[in-house]
């Protein structure tokens, strides 16, 4: 791939598990939080299932849409939109009933210094939200995360395993959940919490992030020696698939990719495909944030884009100049302080 565009169609391929499903899915689908990193190549490929599957269904992507042109973008693939600040409770009852919502606003990323936005975001606007889709059936985008970390020994945690959040960034994430699972028993609403890291695109990512350290000669800390990856399109796919999984009480469910991934592994292979020899500091704790998605491979099976072919990618798009996005994961960091 050496274009933004062959990446947005590889990104919003939907599988054929995906197109069969979509066809006995009542209603149409609600994408909330549409502007994120997922997003617009997750509306985009529910608007590609649906007329490969033959049928009509709406999808309608919800956000601020206060700068770029992803509004106009959006709505040249299909997709309708709807422009909201969804913290104005005038503006949230604009937005029309649907009968499946994936829900995927939120607030990490300078969560230090302003925590308070990031409560509002991720725990006060799912009670406003889950007031006013009392009826819809929701898959709510969360994170690893609400987990804490854990021994390589256990090979992550589980979906039953206890939740022990560090940082008020992930604390907030399973405010989130806690809200929505209260009003998930309050009105029968079906859920589905949908525990994901981490997604990777070529613009953004682990894999990125190490590949860029690799070609720039900057150091890779080894802190956090151990991480799990999918590719976005995979995690797109399976969130879409998981509409037909909502219960209530709401079904929690981690999503990632099957391997438990060293960096400094990762790093080795990048700087064999970029020929660059990596620069370590520090070395691997004894502990990492890991989460066990075996559940969600049963269900969906294993991701279509393998760890090899993500790396692959990764490093001819590092050494092709492709466009990137500045939004590191910061998956280095130990506090959780985002």
């Amino acid at each position: 791939m050496k274009t933004v565009e062959e990446l947005e169609r590889e990104l919003s391929k939907p599988s054929d598990a995906l197109i069969r499903e979509i066809r006995e899915l009542e209603g149409d689908i609600l994408i909330l939080g549409v502007g994120g990193k997922i997003g617009p190549s997750l509306a985009r490929m529910a608007k590609r299932a649906i007329d490969m599957a033959d049928i009509d269904k709406r999808v309608v992507g919800v956000s601020r849409f206060s700068s770029g042109n992803l509004r106009e973008q959006l709505e040249n693939w299909g997709i309708e939109t709807i422009g909201v600040n969804l913290l104005d409770e005038t503006e949230l009852r604009k937005i029309p009933k649907v009968k499946n919502i994936i829900y995927m606003a939120g607030h990490k990323f300078g969560t230090t210094g302003k925590e308070y936005y990031t409560w509002a975001m991720n725990t006060y606007l799912p009670g406003r939200i889950a007031e006013r889709f009392r009826d819809s059936n929701m898959v709510v985008f969360s994170t690893g995360n609400v987990y804490p970390l854990t021994p390589l020994s256990i090979g992550g945690s589980a979906e039953e395993s206890e939740t022990e959040p560090v940082g008020e960034y992930a604390q907030s994430c399973l405010g989130r959940e806690r809200t929505l699972e209260y009003f998930s028993r309050k009105y029968e609403t079906p859920m589905l919490m949908y525990r994901l890291n981490y997604a990777n695109d070529l613009r953004y990512g682990i894999l990125l992030e190490v590949a860029q350290a690799v070609q720039d000669s900057r150091p890779i800390d080894l802190s956090m020696g151990y991480v799990n990856v999918i590719w976005q399109g995979d995690a797109s796919d399976m969130a879409l698939r998981s509409l037909r999984y909502c219960s209530s009480p709401p079904v929690v469910l981690n999503v990632t990719g099957p391997e438990t991934v060293s960096v400094r592994w990762l790093a080795n292979v990048f700087g064999e495909l970029l020929q660059k020899e990596p620069i370590f500091i520090n070395q691997e704790k004894k502990t990492a944030l890991l989460n066990n998605a075996s559940k969600s491979h049963k269900w969906f099976g294993y991701p279509r884009v393998s760890l090899r072919k993500m790396i692959d990618w990764t490093a001819d798009w590092v050494k092709e100049g492709g466009v990137t996005i500045n939004k590191p994961t910061l998956f280095q960091d130990r506090k959780g302080a985002f």
